[in-house]
């Protein structure tokens, strides 16, 4: 089931970014799947105006995309480190990426 944001609509990549848009590609591990992290980091993302998305994988982490203002993707990392109230965050690895073009953010 596909969970939708900003106005109900989900989010999709591949549209044009403007060129001050600044993307990154987030893994976070720990204690990060089934305590929230993902919806709640949904949340944060279109307060700060971050488009991209954030996935469970396999192995325990959650692994995401930030794309937008430098500020605001740095602020959402930033909460990535802490992450939800029952999150036990251990590690935030994040690397450039190329922006996408997301419209919106999406929790998969």
């Amino acid at each position: 089931m596909e969970e939708r944001y900003a106005g109900g609509a989900a989010a999709g990549c591949g549209m044009m970014a403007p060129m001050e848009t600044r993307a990154v590609a987030v893994t976070v591990t720990g204690v990060v799947q089934g305590v929230f992290f993902r919806a709640q980091c949904a949340e944060q993302a279109t307060r700060l105006g971050v488009r991209g998305w954030v996935s469970n994988e396999s192995d325990g982490s959650v692994r995401g995309h930030f794309e937008g203002p430098a500020d605001a993707v740095d602020e959402l990392v930033a909460w990535c480190r802490v992450g939800s109230p029952r999150a036990v965050v251990d590690r935030v690895e994040t690397t450039e990426a190329d922006v996408e073009g997301c419209d919106g953010f999406d929790a998969r």
